[in-house]
C-alpha cells in the first residue's frame, strides 16, 4: 500500500488491522462467555471458568480491548487537534452511561454480583482522564508503567467502604461479575496511547500494510469489530436464548443469569 492510499484510509476513519484484533477480542469475549453461561446453569463440574487458563483468557481480552482504547483515542485526538477534546469527551461520558445501564440492568436482575464498576464504567472514565495526556505519549508511558504494577499490588486488598471501588480497594466478600478498576487497568489503556502515537504517528499508519481480500473471512471480524459496543450489550441475551432454544441450558433459569 503506498502512503497516499494509506492516508486516503486514514481520512475514511478506519485501519483495518485495528478493526481486526478488535474483532478477534470479541470472539474470545463471546466464547468466554459462553463457557460462563455453561458453567453458571451447569456448575464447575461441567465448565470451571475460576481456574486454569479461563482467568488468563478473560484478562488477555480485556487487555486487548483497552489497548485498542488507548491506541485509538491517539489517533482520533491526532485528526481533530487540540479541538476535539469536546467529542472524546462526550464519547467517554456516553461509554461511562452505558455502563451504568449496565449496573442498574444487572442490578434488578441480580441479587447479588451486580456490575458496580465494569468495563465500560473503566473505559468512560479512561477516555474523560487521558484527555490531558493524549498529545504526552511517553508522560503516558510512564504513568502507565506505574498504574500497572500499583493496581497488582492493590489487588486483593481490603478495606470497610465502597467509595474506593474504582481504584481496586473492595470491603471484605465484595463480589461483582464485571470489576475492571482503574488500578490496573487504566495503565493498559496509557500504554495503548504510547502504541497508537509509536504506530500511528499524526493519525496515519507508519508501516505500510496491504488491503485484506474481499472475501477474506478478516472481513467478517473487522466488521465484528467495528460494531463491538453493540455486540458487548447484547451477545449474552442472545448467547442465553440460542443456548436455552437448543437445549443447552435451562432457559427457565436464564432471568438469572449474570450479564457481564
Amino acid at each position: 500500500m503506498t502512503r497516499r492510499a494509506g492516508r486516503n484510509e486514514a481520512l475514511a476513519g478506519r485501519y483495518w488491522e485495528i478493526d481486526l484484533l478488535r474483532g478477534i477480542a470479541v470472539l474470545m469475549m463471546i466464547g468466554f462467555h459462553a463457557l460462563y453461561d455453561l458453567a453458571f446453569f451447569s456448575g464447575p463440574a461441567i465448565v470451571d471458568v475460576r481456574s486454569g487458563a479461563m482467568p488468563t483468557i478473560a484478562e488477555a481480552t480485556a487487555s486487548i480491548f483497552l489497548l485498542l482504547v488507548g491506541l485509538s483515542l491517539t489517533i482520533s485526538s491526532a485528526r481533530a487537534g487540540f479541538l476535539g477534546w469536546d467529542r472524546l469527551l462526550f464519547r467517554g461520558i456516553g461509554i461511562f452511561s452505558w455502563g451504568m445501564a449496565v449496573t442498574l440492568s444487572t442490578f434488578l436482575v441480580l441479587e447479588e454480583g451486580f456490575v458496580v464498576f465494569g468495563i465500560l464504567h473503566l473505559i468512560g472514565i479512561s477516555v474523560i482522564l487521558s484527555l490531558p495526556i493524549l498529545h504526552r505519549p511517553r508522560a503516558a508511558l510512564l504513568l502507565g508503567a506505574a498504574v500497572i504494577p500499583a493496581g497488582l499490588i492493590l489487588r486483593g486488598q481490603a478495606i470497610a467502604t465502597l467509595w474506593l471501588l474504582p481504584l481496586g480497594l473492595v470491603p471484605v466478600g465484595f463480589y461483582s461479575v464485571d470489576y475492571f478498576p482503574l488500578l490496573p487497568w487504566f495503565g493498559v489503556v496509557l500504554v495503548g496511547i504510547f502504541l497508537g502515537s509509536l504506530l500511528y504517528p499524526g493519525g496515519e499508519r507508519r508501516l505500510p500494510l496491504p488491503e485484506i481480500s474481499p472475501t477474506s473471512p478478516a472481513r467478517l471480524i473487522c466488521l465484528l469489530g467495528r460494531n463491538s459496543l453493540p455486540i458487548y450489550l447484547l451477545h449474552q441475551p442472545v448467547l442465553i436464548v440460542a443456548m436455552g432454544l437448543f437445549g443447552i441450558i435451562d432457559i427457565g433459569r436464564s432471568l438469572a443469569l449474570p450479564l457481564p
